[in-house]
């Protein structure tokens, strides 16, 4: 009987964080980004040994070197690699949160800004069973046909859905347009030709800085990184040209982690005007203000 007797004993005390933790995030961050010493204390108006301070306790915690230093230039170790986007993406979420534009609802994400000219940008994730049980035929047969693929764009599988889909490769760091299918959202609402012409740019530019950019472009992060699926509701009201009228715009985005023929991953973005509008805190009526040519007319060839 004492043979088989087994004593549990208590989980180990995990330590906290240490209480400077997003100073020491900021210093990582700045001096990853200069792999300057000088450079990064001058950006962040702090000194030298600080900065060093910063990294060597962060270090220490995390158990892991981030820099390597040789005749006094840095260079990132794999670790400091790995490290660098989620400590951007915590800092930027940090100076969102504290505008109080940063949000959990129902454990789904949403961010918001309202610029001074007018501008304002509502994100909120929706949990996948909206796909189920929303009106959207697109956005159920994109999903579909992403299972039956197995995630690789060029699936004959997909070709029913190529129509109507952005495609987007990330290049130092930023997303840029690939693919624009002819009969998508963005061709509706833009015209086929600015559409066309969108390929090669980084269509996620934001005028809410770079801070704001980072959080709206999370989902694109969430999705390569995971290789899934996420679906969101966007409402915007934006100039569609640097003449024109600031009007609304709105819409349910699906997307989907795939893969090129070579193996390299990409990200398809599905869109869909929504029949509804979903986002906590802002007006229901507010869809009755969007132009009708954001509807995106799928019809499935056989």
């Amino acid at each position: 009987m004492g043979s088989n007797l087994k004593i549990s004993l208590p989980p180990k005390k995990q330590e906290p964080p240490p209480a400077l933790l997003y100073e020491m995030m900021r210093s990582f961050s700045a001096l990853a980004d200069t792999l300057n010493l000088s450079q990064a204390v001058e950006e962040l108006g702090s000194t030298r040994q600080t900065v060093r301070r910063h990294i060597s306790h962060l270090e220490e915690a995390m158990g892991h070197k981030l820099f390597e230093v040789q005749q006094r230039r840095y260079t990132l170790t794999e670790h400091g690699m790995h490290a660098l986007a989620p400590a951007r993406l915590l800092l930027d979420q940090g100076s969102v949160w504290l505008q109080g534009k940063f949000k959990n609802v129902d454990g789904m994400l949403r961010v918001s800004f309202e610029g001074d000219t007018g501008w304002m940008f509502d994100q909120q994730q929706l949990p996948m069973s909206r796909i189920w049980s929303g009106k959207s035929e697109l956005l159920r047969e994109a999903l579909k046909a992403w299972t039956k693929s197995e995630g690789m764009l060029e699936s004959p599988e997909m070709l029913y859905v190529r129509p109507y889909i952005l495609a987007y490769r990330e290049i130092a760091d930023c997303w840029i347009c690939v693919e624009v299918g002819e009969r998508s959202f963005y061709s509706n609402w833009y015209g086929w030709a600015e559409a066309r012409s969108s390929v090669g740019r980084d269509l996620n530019q934001f005028p809410g800085g770079e801070q704001f950019m980072s959080l709206a472009t999370a989902p694109f992060t969430d999705v390569s990184e995971s290789h899934g699926v996420r679906i969101d509701q966007i409402v915007s009201k934006m100039r569609l040209s640097p003449d024109g009228p600031i009007q609304y715009i709105a819409f349910d985005r699906l997307l989907l982690g795939v893969q090129l023929p070579d193996g390299s991953p990409a990200i398809i973005s599905v869109v869909d005007r929504p029949e509804e509008i979903l986002i906590t805190g802002v007006d229901k009526c507010l869809l009755d203000q969007v132009s009708a040519k954001g509807r995106v007319d799928f019809v499935k060839e056989t």
